[in-house]
């Protein structure tokens, strides 16, 4: 065990644990940059250790809330399942053959940072015009305009899918932050909680197949994830506790902020 990979994990748990951000976004910019581990190692063992991180969370959202669409989360796994394993199959073939994916990794994983701070700053709009939408009075209205728009969700929900599962398979960025959006796009009068609860249920086998499919391909640190769970479980815990103590609006736009600008030194690099 390695008391920094510890104290790493506790700080990032504790961030996702006040303002909801995904571990992924963070920790992955935090192991390439301050520890030096190798892009790929970085992604493969984070995806793991975002599998075994939300597994109790959807138990809690399934089990006491009952906040997951399981239809949903079916019509995301169409597409995200069949995409992660042919950008695994495509990763393996490249490095098979001696392509350097270093390039290919830290230019997507830029990418899906600043992707993921544009949907961090959109985040409360939504969220805000979500809640209007609930609101209104005008019921026949609603229904109309919900109904006309009603035939494109299912493949859009597909579509949105198969962009996560090349992202977060290349990444490990990307199930969180910008699964809830693309949701809260999609399914404006769903609720928060059912939003949440739904990107969470999906981002499991994704993150485990993806994260397993990069073990196969060696580049899993499992010391590194053992130091990282014992930090971020207890970190978690404390963050959840104090987020309503925390102004969200205060963190998120840093957050944000810190994000994109990440997100670009790995696009420029």
């Amino acid at each position: 065990m390695n008391v920094f990979y510890t104290l790493s994990g506790f700080a990032v748990g504790l961030l996702v644990g006040i303002t909801g951000v995904g571990g992924g976004s963070l920790m992955t910019p935090l192991l390439v940059f301050l520890f030096n581990f190798h892009p790929a190692t970085a992604v493969g063992t984070d995806l793991l250790f975002a599998a075994l991180t939300k597994v109790s969370g959807v138990w809690v959202h399934h089990g006491k809330h009952g906040s997951v669409d399981w239809k949903i989360v079916g019509w995301l796994s169409l597409g995200s399942l069949p995409f992660a394993i042919a950008t695994l199959f495509a990763l393996n073939h490249l490095t098979s053959i001696g392509k350097e994916i270093t390039g290919t990794i830290t230019f997507t994983l830029g990418i899906a940072l600043i992707l993921t701070a544009c949907a961090l700053f959109v985040r409360s709009a939504l969220l805000h015009y979500a809640e209007q939408l609930g609101q209104i009075d005008d019921e026949h209205s609603n229904l109309e305009n919900a109904a006309r728009f009603k035939h494109l969700e299912i493949p859009a929900t597909v579509l949105i899918g198969m962009v996560l599962g090349v992202l977060v398979t290349l990444t490990s960025v990307g199930a969180g932050a910008l699964g809830t959006v693309a949701l809260l796009f999609l399914y404006p009068r769903m609720t928060t909680l059912k939003i949440v609860g739904t990107d969470l249920a999906h981002a499991i086998p994704l993150t485990a197949i993806a994260g397993f499919g990069h073990w196969m391909l060696g580049n899993v640190d499992f010391v590194l994830l053992s130091s990282l769970l014992m930090g971020s479980i207890p970190g978690i815990w404390i963050g959840s506790h104090l987020s309503a103590k925390i102004p969200e609006k205060v963190l998120r736009p840093v957050l944000a902020t810190v994000l994109l600008l990440i997100g670009l030194k790995f696009v420029l690099s």
